[in-house]
Order: C-alpha cells, then sequence, then structure tokens
C-alpha cells in the first residue's frame, strides 16, 4: 500500500465500497462524531452513489492518535485525503461541526484548481459568517457531557459510561475548540449549488443563520427545513435520503428503496 493510500484509508471510511458509481458522497461528522454515524446512509443508496465518510482523530479506531482542535487544520488533512478523488463528480455532506469542514474543504479544491463540488450539503450549522459567543470547550468535563445530552443525537448512553467518556470527551473537548475558534474568510466564496439542512427547533442554528449560507456561494442554495432539534436528521433519516437523492439525480442518485 503507498503512502497516498494509507492515509486516505486512515482518514476516509467506506462502507459500501461502488467502485463504478456515478458520484461520490463524503460526509463529515459533527463534534465529537465518527464515520460511523454515516453507516446507515452508506448502506441506503445503491451502486450509483458511494458513500463515504470521513473519521476525524481520536476517536474508534484512531483513538491513540492526537486529536485536531482549529478548522483550518482539520481541511488541509481532509482534503489532502480527499483530493485524488477528482476522478468522478463528488458532492460533501456535513453535519454540524461538519458541514463547516466541508465548506473549507470545498474552498480548498477551488483554490487547488479542482472540479468544484457537484453540490454542498450543510446540515445543522449556521452559516460560516454567523458567529456565537460559545465557549463549551473551556467548560469542565460535567458541563460538556450536558451540552451533549442538551443536543440529543447518537450514542447517548456512552454518557452515563465513565470510561468511554474518559477516551472520548478529549476529542469532543478539542473539536468544540476547533469550531468555537472558527473564522471565515470574507474574501473567499464557493460556486456550488448549496443545500442546506435544519430543524426546526435546532437551539444552535436560526432559519435566518441558516438562510446566510446564501452568501457563501455564487450558485444557487436552498434551505429544507425538517422539524425537530440538532439531530434532526436522525428522526428523519428517510427524508434526508431522498433529499440526497434527488438533488443527485443528475449524476445517476437513487436510494434503495
Amino acid at each position: 500500500m503507498t503512502g497516498s493510500a494509507a492515509y486516505f484509508e486512515n482518514w476516509v471510511s467506506t462502507f459500501n465500497p461502488a467502485p463504478n458509481a456515478a458520484v461520490r458522497l463524503v460526509c463529515l461528522p459533527h463534534a465529537g462524531g465518527s464515520a460511523s454515524f454515516f453507516f446507515p446512509l452508506a448502506k441506503a443508496f445503491g451502486p450509483d452513489v458511494e458513500v463515504m465518510a470521513v473519521q476525524y482523530p481520536g476517536r474508534q479506531a484512531r483513538r491513540n492518535e492526537p486529536g485536531i482542535d482549529n478548522v483550518p487544520e482539520y481541511a488541509d488533512r481532509v482534503f489532502a485525503a480527499l483530493r485524488q478523488l477528482a476522478d468522478r463528480p463528488l458532492a460533501l455532506f456535513g453535519h454540524s461541526m461538519g458541514a463547516v469542514l466541508a465548506y473549507e474543504v470545498a474552498l480548498r479544491m477551488r483554490a487547488a484548481g479542482l472540479p468544484a463540488p457537484v453540490r454542498l450539503f450543510a446540515s445543522g450549522r449556521r452559516a460560516p459568517s454567523r458567529y456565537r459567543d460559545e465557549q463549551v470547550h473551556r467548560g469542565t468535563d460535567a458541563q460538556i457531557v450536558a451540552e451533549l445530552r442538551d443536543l440529543g443525537g447518537p450514542n447517548q448512553s456512552m454518557l452515563t459510561d465513565p470510561e468511554l467518556l474518559a477516551l472520548i470527551l478529549p476529542a469532543v473537548r478539542g473539536d468544540y475548540r476547533a469550531i468555537e475558534r472558527y473564522r471565515h474568510d470574507p474574501g473567499t466564496r464557493l460556486d456550488c449549488p448549496v443545500t442546506v439542512l435544519v430543524g426546526d427547533e435546532d437551539p444552535r442554528v436560526t432559519l435566518d443563520e441558516a438562510r446566510a449560507w446564501a452568501e457563501h456561494t455564487t450558485g444557487p442554495t436552498e434551505l429544507e427545513v425538517f422539524g425537530g432539534g440538532h439531530f434532526y436528521l436522525v428522526d428523519h433519516s428517510r427524508k434526508v435520503i431522498d433529499l440526497l437523492a434527488r438533488r443527485l439525480s443528475g449524476q445517476g442518485a437513487e436510494p434503495i428503496r
């Protein structure tokens, strides 16, 4: 295995390989999240879409690697892994922190002269230019756990296991530090279509903050609102999958029913 192939496989999980797929969909998880969050999504699509998910360091199989605590380094590392995928149309789906990372990776693709993503799906995150004074990363472990409980999402049982918490909290804190200190470059914009997805009761994103994604691309944008909170996509997985398939249909995407 070459060094570049080993690097790619360290950063990107392909749960359901589809070597003849018309389009690739690369998914970037939320703060504290892992590639396995997107396993159900990968299984929902047929051979016309190859779903991949980014695995951040400091968790699961990469738990012994040091984490990253800033968005530019995260984006540089992810871009280094994904730049070899320019042989086929590529879409990016990012949830929460992952939406900002997807945006920054797309900017790096443009700067490198690579084909733009066919679409950026920005889920559960306000536009890059919309900031709040959030300081979760400065809190105690108990305060970070309380934040994770408030947001809901998968694997809530882990929050009551002291041994598991000891393993995951450093990565969670680093991710929160990265996204809470992030500031976008106002001189850069994308040129690809952007689909924004948000829950109507998400405490971290208002509809106005979601609509502001339109300021970050010269391409068309749309806002899709679902019932629910920050992890609306868990409860509405079927609707989200159908939406992704419709938007990627020009690339041959069709989910398995």
